[in-house]
């Protein structure tokens, strides 16, 4: 089954400072899936059990309706999956064809556990992205 090259998920913030070791190991977590056009990847309310990085094409985010952002290669989403079930706090649509590798919440918490140093990326990740919905909402 194909993984992400590390270079893809070394460009995701929450994975950047980490040594290659790593991240082949967590490329190994991932599965690849492609969504058609306007195929819904999350949505909001449901809960979230996986964490998306896009390796092309791109996605509409939508928060109670309303177009918030578009995400293209690289972008990632479901940080919020990764720490809890809670649900997802916006809807995600495919704009076209968008190729994904998708990590399931059960696949990422034993190597957090394994490497507390990814905590803290995982935190300041968080941080900015509830700064982030604030802007939004201000």
């Amino acid at each position: 089954m194909p993984t992400p090259t590390l270079d893809l998920i070394r460009g995701v913030p929450l994975f950047a400072g980490l040594d290659d070791a790593l991240l082949q190991r967590l490329a190994g977590e991932f599965f690849e899936k492609t969504f058609s056009d306007g195929e819904v990847i999350a949505t909001e309310g449901e809960a979230g059990r996986t964490f998306v990085v896009i390796e092309s094409g791109e996605v509409s985010v939508s928060v109670q309706g309303m177009a918030v952002a578009t995400l293209g290669p690289g972008k990632a989403f479901g940080e919020l999956a990764l720490i809890d079930k809670s649900a997802r706090s916006a809807t995600v649509t495919a704009v076209g064809q968008a190729h994904c590798y998708l990590m399931p919440i059960w696949s990422f918490r034993p190597i957090v556990e394994e490497h507390p140093e990814m905590a803290w990326t995982l935190l300041e990740s968080l941080a900015k992205l509830v700064r982030d919905i604030e802007a939004r909402t201000s």
